[in-house]
């Protein structure tokens, strides 16, 4: 296992054998609120993970048990936050990572325990997938604290829940409870908390096990089509796509194929 040094003790990384990158939130005493330096923690373990050929999918978690994430730590906004011109200098970190997270082109996975409001539940949006446990709560309560939330952030939550559910969420800053949160799609899949970890690692596993380049490709088609298949990103879908018919795992596969063995893929 490799474990990353990072600037702050408020995010924890690590890599496992099976090629798994895990990006632990690690603030439980205030619920991993997201502070400042926690948004520069997840740009740097993200781009660390982007990079490292041995990361074949990524998972996110809170410490705890108690949350994924509670939203933003309002404790710093005070100091950092408190108006238009720091602002702009706290968005400008915050804004680093979820570009990070926007651009990660290896699958990401959200392992949710406990609450995932605010803040929290748009970085579990930026998954691919949602994993849940039943007692997980799920909420943007900005209306009540009067913040304003980014076009980017509420376009991804109409897109994947539809725009009368997002008003819903949005305008009556509620709580929702896991299996309302499953019903509208806002989670893949509620596990018992017992099993949660096992299940969601073994699903990762089973997708470093697949042809990277072909994972790649998928993703960048699927955000392609959620931002309206603009030319850009059509062309780029279309060069990840020849690459992998041009690629060393595409012969692995047939190979296996005949073979009728696993393949064993290397991204290449």
């Amino acid at each position: 296992m490799e474990t990353l040094a990072l600037q702050t003790q408020k995010m924890q990384a690590h890599i496992d054998s099976d090629g798994i990158g895990w990006i632990i939130f690690n603030h439980p005493e205030r619920h991993n609120a997201l502070s400042l330096e926690m948004w520069q923690g997840l740009t740097d373990i993200l781009t660390h993970y982007a990079e490292h050929p041995a990361v074949r999918v990524a998972i996110m978690r809170g410490a705890g048990g108690k949350a994924f994430i509670s939203g933003a730590d309002i404790s710093e906004f005070e100091t950092r936050r408190a108006n238009a011109q720091q602002k702009e200098a706290y968005g400008a970190v915050a804004g680093a990572a979820n570009l990070a997270l926007a651009r990660f082109e290896k699958p990401l996975i959200a392992l949710i325990e406990g609450y995932c409001i605010g803040g929290g539940l748009a970085t579990a949006l930026a998954a691919d997938l949602r994993f849940a446990t039943p007692d997980a709560r799920f909420g943007i309560p900005a209306a009540r604290l009067g913040l304003g939330y980014e076009y980017a952030g509420i376009a991804k939550l109409a897109r994947i829940v539809g725009p009368s559910r997002a008003r819903d969420i949005l305008f009556s800053a509620r709580f929702m409870e896991a299996q309302e949160a499953l019903a509208m799609g806002l989670v893949n899949a509620i596990v018992d908390r017992g099993n949660i970890e096992q299940e969601v690692a073994a699903y990762a596993g089973r997708l470093s096990t697949n042809a990277p380049l072909t994972l790649k490709a998928a993703k960048a088609a699927l955000n392609a089509w959620e931002r309206g298949g603009r030319d850009a990103d059509v062309d780029h879908v279309r060069v990840l796509v020849d690459a992998c018919f041009d690629s060393d795992d595409y012969r692995e596969g047939r190979l296996a194929f005949r073979e009728k063995r696993a393949p064993d893929f290397k991204g290449r």
